[in-house]
């Protein structure tokens, strides 16, 4: 009997090797969990979020790294939404100026992200030192998109450049992105 539990005992630990093995050697190495990752520091339905890591041996400069690798990415968040916004007015409202409204509210939420973001909130940063004396920092924002619609909308009220269809367009465009927000954000 002893014999049949060492014979049975030899491919268990042969196939646990095996496994063993196969884990530590994946063509794409080991992986890593870095800060701000999950759920809370992804865009929804209510916000849009970024993060952005900077390293360097300036802590400073690592810092201006992450910031600014973060802000474009909620930057590009917010102009891809808006322009998938303006392609869906074009296609429901096949006017002669639909196409000017387009360029128009493009050009408007381009100016907006370009030169401010409005709400942006910090929501994490951590910075780490290694031992050969590099910084690398983690930095987390998020803004409400309500909040950043409504600043859009009150940018397109004051904007000279539009006439009031033009105008009214982009505040129905906007509107319709609030509504959808209040909507779908009761459940968060």
């Amino acid at each position: 009997m002893n014999a049949f539990k060492n014979f049975m005992l030899v491919p268990g630990l042969i196939l646990l090797l095996a496994l063993q093995a196969c884990k530590s050697t994946s063509p794409m190495g080991e992986k890593v969990k870095e800060p701000f990752s999950g759920n809370k520091y992804e865009s929804s339905a209510r916000y849009f979020r970024a993060k952005g890591k900077g390293d360097s041996t300036d802590e400073n400069i690592a810092k201006n790294k992450a910031d600014l690798q973060a802000k474009k990415e909620l930057a590009q968040q917010v102009e891809t939404r808006m322009k998938v916004v303006t392609d869906q007015y074009l296609h429901e409202n096949e006017t002669a100026s639909g196409s000017e409204i387009n360029d128009k509210f493009q050009s408007l939420i381009r100016e907006v992200t370009n030169t401010t973001i409005a709400d942006l909130r910090k929501i994490g940063e951590e910075k780490y030192l290694n031992a050969e004396g590099k910084y690398t920092v983690y930095i987390a924002y998020e803004i409400h998109k309500r909040d950043m619609y409504r600043f859009l909308k009150r940018q397109a009220k004051l904007n000279a450049k539009l006439n009031e269809a033009e105008r009214k367009a982009i505040e129905d465009m906007i509107d319709e992105e609030l509504k959808k927000v209040e909507e779908l954000g009761e459940g968060e």
